[in-house]
């Protein structure tokens, strides 16, 4: 799992939206959030989900294609 690439595909799929938005609709932090996108930090499994529920997406297309 390549946390920088994960970042990138975040901030792509972010989008024009803003981190706080996106972050309150997860039910996550906006400073949770910037980490992921910076390649900081990797959710746990419910996060990905989320996030892959949210940006329609499938978990591996987000966190396993490199």
């Amino acid at each position: 799992m390549n946390a920088e690439a994960i970042g990138k595909r975040l901030i792509a799929l972010r989008g024009e939206k803003l981190v706080k938005d996106v972050a309150k609709a997860l039910g996550i932090s906006a400073s949770a959030l910037s980490m992921y996108e910076k390649g900081q930090r990797i959710p746990r499994d419910e996060i990905k989900i989320r996030l892959a529920r949210y940006y329609d997406r499938t978990v591996d297309s987000i966190f396993f294609t490199d």
